[in-house]
């Protein structure tokens, strides 16, 4: 973690705490098996704070993960009060929530239900409304607080483009409901809270375009409107409760499968004055770029040991000229990749970030760099979360220990931080 020191070593962290923007290093605790707040809280008292003290970083943030089941308990006053002792005691902090998976995200086949209930059901939005309040709670003052979400919906849930606008629609309606929210807890005690959208493959919002035309199309057209009939407001204010209160997940890894380039893309979404609320800090697997059909053949047979049944692994085919074919996982992709000669297949599989080389596989580290050279320039976000969910279900030789896998990450990216 980098900001808020505590005051003993403030003098020693000062250069680096300027440095470094005042941002806030975690992991995401979804690493963690667990979808009750028992298994939740008993997690972050075994794993988390082994890696605070291997770290030494204290305070430490973390990035929170909780299911619609754990909110629920967590939302009772002597549950949260105990947790809120529990920090103070341990000398940690809340500061982002993971709401992207509403239900059960191990052990058991996820696939396209990690974007169920969506962004057009009251489910969604009455978890992520308990989730802030949750959040309210345990923010310490002076800080802002996010809670990632779904890119709406997953997409080919949709038959046609009439029924997703009519999904972005309704979607822009509950979010409209969640900003109200949000905007009466600002004007009440001035915390800064924000919704922080994750775009991700086959996604309703998938690229930087679809995000920022959603934003400007259904949001600030649609959205304002709302507002200023709710609340009898200007479309300038409504227009800035807007893009407080909803803001830009970027997700390194999904990105990158889709081959993006970071730069333009961080340049895109800060040019529409759109916010970036977090950064989570990912890699994809790639294929490298393949010159010949032999070639594709043995890396083919490399990329198939991580076609396991649990995550949607959506995969993107780039050939020679530019083009993309996008799959929605990585079996049908490995089926077709024969078909494109000269052409990079990357996946969206989540892989350690400190991680290079996989066999003849290589991962998207480098655009991880870049974004963080971008960040360390630019400064678009404090919130900075290393997302690799995937320990689990890597293949048998490739998992390590939890705890170690976990510091190796956060060591990395600090390495990368430094000058």
């Amino acid at each position: 973690r980098y900001g808020r020191p505590s005051k003993c070593c403030k003098q020693n962290q000062k250069r680096m705490y300027s440095h470094l923007h005042n941002a806030h290093l975690t992991y995401c605790s979804n690493i963690h098996p667990g979808e009750s707040w028992h298994q939740t809280f008993a997690n972050l008292k075994i794993y988390t704070t082994q890696v605070r003290d291997r770290l030494h970083n204290i305070p430490f943030g973390i990035g929170l993960r909780l299911s619609h089941e754990a909110s629920i308990e967590l939302a009772q006053p002597e549950l949260q009060s105990e947790f809120q002792g529990w920090l103070r005691d341990e000398n940690m902090y809340v500061f982002t929530i993971n709401g992207f998976p509403y239900g059960g995200f191990h052990g058991q086949v996820v696939k396209d239900k990690v974007h169920h209930p969506d962004w057009t059901t009251s489910e969604r939005l009455q978890y992520s409304i308990r989730l802030f309040d949750i959040l309210k709670n345990l923010l310490p003052a002076g800080m802002d607080g996010g809670v990632s979400t779904s890119p709406i919906s997953y997409r080919f849930w949709h038959p046609d483009d009439l029924a997703l606008n009519e999904v972005k629609k309704r979607a822009t309606e509950q979010l409209m409901a969640l900003v109200l929210h949000l905007d009466r807890i600002y004007q009440k005690s001035g915390q800064v809270l924000h919704l922080d959208i994750e775009p991700e493959p086959d996604g309703v919002l998938e690229t930087t375009e679809e995000f920022i035309d959603f934003y400007q199309q259904f949001l600030l057209e649609t959205g304002c409107k709302i507002l200023q009939n709710k609340m009898e407001c200007s479309r300038q204010d409504a227009e800035t409760k807007i893009r407080r209160h909803i803001q830009l997940c970027y997700d390194v890894c999904h990105f990158a499968v889709g081959f993006e380039d970071s730069d333009q893309a961080i340049e895109s979404i800060i040019s529409a004055q759109i916010k970036i609320g977090r950064l989570q800090i990912s890699a994809a697997l790639s294929s490298g770029v393949m010159g010949s059909l032999s070639d594709l053949a043995n890396v083919a047979q490399e990329l198939a040991e991580f076609d396991e049944p649990t995550y949607l692994h959506q995969a993107v085919i780039k050939n020679h000229r530019g083009q993309l074919s996008r799959f929605r996982d990585l079996k049908p992709a490995l089926e077709q990749w024969h078909r494109f000669e000269s052409s990079e297949l990357r996946t969206h599989f989540h892989v350690p970030v400190f991680t290079e080389k996989y066999g003849t596989l290589i991962s998207t580290q480098p655009d991880i760099i870049q974004v963080l050279n971008s960040w360390k320039e630019r400064n678009f976000t404090n919130h900075l979360e290393v997302e690799t969910y995937t320990w689990n279900v890597l293949p048998a030789d490739m998992q390590t220990g939890i705890v170690n896998s976990i510091v190796r990450e956060l060591e990395w990216v600090q390495s990368h931080l430094q000058v």
